[in-house]
Order: structure tokens, then sequence, then C-alpha cells
């Protein structure tokens, strides 16, 4: 008989221990598949919540009086708009979603508001991420909440910003801060209304630095703003960036964590069933050897179910975790449960792997088995 059906043989007899063994890997691969599925659409969450959090970085003049832009919430000085290009076009910057801004307070029907003027969203060489924020078209404008109320406008109103017409896009909700006084508009149509074409006085931006906490990003921030442009410098948001870098790093450590343990005792449990499969079948292993079977076929007896078992785990265990991630996922990650989807490459690796690891567990009963003396076991029995 074949050494494949003598496999199957010892599995029809022994059906508790093959299930046990079974069922030790689909809970692995599992496992495994969801936590990596459910990770991914957690990551994408994480990165999605962070980067809702606004820009955490603020490119401004570098002769700005620091107290001034405090007070004012922008620089009173400008510089070319020619920066943002030159900076945009530049590859391995640790800078994301730039976007320039020209920023002023005006008196306008009676009220100071800030007029805030802004580019499209531009991204580094092959860094091409979706935007941030609203895009505004030329000729149309978004007023703040108080703005709005105070002055009756709503979508389709024309409004005139010195002597500049614009239609109102949309009237924001509340936010509970400046922005519930803030003009926002186009780049152009801002530089229109100020009398400065061509200048910008802030670029905003978001670092893409995975440093550990201890590490200081905005040093190697600031030295790759001056490598490109050395009349500008960085201003870091440190509580938006800090919570950045610890909720991403707190993600990666839970899955780190978890992992491990579920592998390691999936494989002690795989192979104390390899143990107790070995000791049953002493009297059969003695009297394969004594019928002239050499040490190489009962390895492969041991090892080929081994590889059997980790073949049907890991096709039963990937599609039971991808049902577990897209059951429960889009309940948990609801900002990017559109996202969540199978991954098949991960069926595979785990085709590759999961055989390769539930052999390796069940090595050491498999060279158990090769040594014993087939007489004394006989002699016993």
């Amino acid at each position: 008989m074949t050494i494949f059906g003598l496999i199957l043989k010892e599995i029809r007899h022994r059906k508790i221990n093959f299930l046990l063994a079974l069922l030790a890997v689909l809970i692995a691969v599992a496992l495994f598949i969801s936590f990596f599925t459910a990770g991914q659409a957690s990551n994408r969450e994480t990165t999605r919540l962070m980067r809702d959090m606004g820009f955490n970085l603020r490119i401004i003049p570098k002769k700005t009086d620091m107290s001034k832009f405090w007070m004012a919430g922008f620089s009173e000085h400008t510089m070319p708009e020619e920066y943002i290009d030159t900076f945009a076009s530049q590859k391995g910057i640790s800078y994301n979603h730039l976007v320039a801004t020209l920023q002023a307070k005006i008196l306008w029907q009676g009220v100071e508001v800030i007029l805030t003027g802004l580019a499209p969203e531009r991204c580094p060489p092959g860094r091409e991420k979706p935007p941030m924020a609203f895009e505004i078209k030329q000729g149309t404008a978004y007023i703040g909440y108080e703005l709005a109320q105070r002055l009756k406008l709503k979508k389709g109103n024309t409004i005139d910003i010195l002597g500049k017409t614009l239609t109102v896009e949309k009237a924001l909700s509340e936010s509970g801060g400046v922005d519930d006084i803030r003009i926002q508009c186009h780049l152009r149509d801002a530089q229109d209304i100020l009398s400065l074409e061509g200048r910008i006085n802030e670029i905003k931006a978001i670092d893409c630095l995975c440093f550990a906490l201890t590490d200081d990003p905005l040093a190697v921030l600031r030295e790759e703003l001056a490598a490109v442009l050395s009349e500008a410098k960085t201003i870091q948001m440190k509580p938006m960036a800090t919570a950045r870098a610890q909720t991403r790093q707190l993600v990666k450590n839970v899955f780190a964590v978890i992992m491990p343990i579920v592998v390691v005792a999936c494989g002690a449990w795989i192979g104390v069933l390899a143990v107790m499969n070995v000791r049953d079948r002493q009297q059969e292993i003695g009297i394969m050897r004594a019928l002239g079977y050499g040490s190489g076929r009962i390895t492969l007896l041991f090892l080929g179910k081994a590889l059997i078992v980790g073949l049907l785990g890991a096709a039963v265990g990937f599609f039971t975790g991808t049902a577990l991630a897209l059951n429960f996922g889009p309940g948990i990650f609801k900002v990017t449960a559109k996202a969540i989807k199978p991954e098949y490459v991960w069926l595979v690796w785990s085709l590759i792997v999961t055989p390769v690891f539930t052999a390796v567990s069940s090595f050491i009963p498999a060279m158990i088995a090769v040594a014993y003396d087939p007489a004394v076991t006989l002699r016993e029995e």
C-alpha cells in the first residue's frame, strides 16, 4: 500500500486525533486571517481618523515674528507661490498633503473676518493620496457658521468681497472655533482680493514619519525643508503629531502581541497531538519496522499527515477568518467598512506556510517514532 493510502487509513482510524489537529490549525489560520484583515481595516481607520484631525505641520516664511504669528494665527509675511511647486516636486521627503494658503484679516460687511485662500492639495511624486479637505473652485466661497448666521447667507447667494464677486458654495456648520468667522475661497481669488498675486503665507502639510516617540522627528523635517526651501521654516503641532504616532503604535503593538501567542499556542497543540499519536501507534510502528518499512517511510507517514492537516486547515481557516472579518469588521471599523475585503494573496501564503508549520510542529514526534526499536516494542506487546 502507498504512503498516501496508509495516511488516509490512519486518519479514518483515528478521527478524533485528526480532527483536533485540524481544529488547531483552522483556529490559528482563521484568527490570523481575521486579525490581519481587520488589522488592515484598523490601520486604514486609524490613518483616516488621524488624518481627519487636520494638518500637523505649518511651513511659514523664515522671517515671521512668532509672537505675532501666534496672536494672529498666520504670518504677516508672504513667500512666493512657487515654493509649493518646488516642495511638491521633491522625492523622498517626509511631508505629504501639501496645501498652499494665503490668509489675512479684513473688514467685510462691518465685521472683521479671516479671508483664507486655499490651493488644491498636492502630494510628492509617488505618494499620491486622496485629498484631506474639500476642494474649493474658483469663484466660490465657503462661509463660516457665525458669518452665515449673521448675514443670512446660504448656498447660491452672491457676495462681494472688496470688489471680488463670489458665489456661496456652502455655509459651514458650527466648529466652535475661529473657522466660524472665516471665509474660505480659492487661492487665486484670495490673491486677487488682497492684491498679492503669486504670493502665499503658509504651506500646510502632514508628516509621514514613523519614528519612535523618543526620537526627534521635527529635526528631520526641518533638515529636509532647509535643503529645499532655505527661506521657510517648519512648525509642528506636537500634541496632534504625538497623538497620531501613539495611536498608530498602539494598533501595531496589539497585533504584534496577539499573533505570536496564537501561533505558539497552536503549534504546541499540534505538537502534543502528534506526540499522543506516536504513543498510540507504538505497536503499529514496531510491526511496520519488522516488515521492512524504513525510517524514511515512517517519517513520511507522520509528516504526510501533518501536511494534509496543514493544507485543509489553511483552506478552511482562510475562508473562516475572512468570513469573520467581513461579518464583524464593518461594525467595528465604520469609517473604512467598504474597504474590508478578502485578501486572497493570503490564501496562497496560507497554503504554503501552514503545511510547513504543521510539519515542523510534528517533526520531533516523527523523529521519536523513527527512533523506536521494533524489537523492544514488539516484546512489550
